[in-house]
């Protein structure tokens, strides 16, 4: 098997499993959601297929394609399956943001929730200092079937510390340095959305200057962990 077909079935069962961590933490319904990664050194991504089900998703099901979203042959072999709904969007995003190797959707439901009400969730607690660099911000509304989106999220998180959007009326878009990480950046978006929605039931959270916002981010990408 050559290197880039050994890469794309690595790619594809990455994809594939991540999708289970969509569901273990509640962030899908049904057959809503996607994850897609970029295939590395190549102009090809790989991404949910639309419509099928979580629980029949398989490596062989994930489609690959190019950066405009179009199916690509190759010996690989594609699926019988049109790509998801939200391809556009993803595929504009590694086209103009080639740092990122991961793109995540969800309509989870807090997150949701704000991008329905179109505002940003404040910066108010320490663990959106160290994993957002401060509040989450909102994205245009747009409309799905072309790269809309995709630009909206790029206009938007381009100088952005945030690898979370919420688009407005839609739901939020994460990205990462690759799939796992944008699935994690999905996870904590939706954790913080649900704590200050709370808090804010409970009276008016209370804001983190940005001083203290800026050291705790820095600690945290740069010190934090293993």
């Amino acid at each position: 098997m050559s290197d880039l077909l050994e890469t794309i079935a690595r790619v594809r069962r990455e994809v594939c499993d991540l999708h289970a961590e969509l569901t273990r933490y509640e962030l899908v319904v049904w057959t809503a959601g996607n994850v897609s990664a970029r295939v590395p050194g190549q102009d090809l991504m790989v991404i949910k297929p639309s419509g099928v089900s979580y629980a029949d998703l398989t490596p062989e099901s994930m489609v690959v394609t190019d950066l405009y979203g179009v199916p690509a042959e190759g010996e690989w072999g594609n699926p019988p399956f049109s790509p998801s709904s939200d391809t556009a969007a993803h595929a504009y995003v590694y086209r103009h943001m080639p740092e990122v190797g991961g793109v995540v959707h969800t309509h989870s439901t807090y997150a949701t929730a704000w991008a329905a009400r179109g505002e940003a969730i404040p910066c108010v607690l320490t663990m959106m200092s160290d994993e957002f660099g401060g509040s989450i911000p909102v994205g245009p509304f747009a409309l799905i079937g072309d790269d809309s989106i995709g630009q909206g999220i790029v206009e938007t998180l381009r100088n952005s510390t945030s690898p979370a959007v919420l688009m407005q009326n839609h739901g939020p878009f994460t990205i990462g340095k690759d799939a796992r990480s944008a699935v994690k950046a999905a996870v904590m978006c939706e954790e913080v959305a649900r704590t200050v929605h709370i808090s804010r039931q409970l009276g008016e959270p209370l804001p983190i200057d940005q001083g203290s916002i800026e050291s705790l981010y820095a600690r945290y990408q740069n010190v934090y962990g293993q």
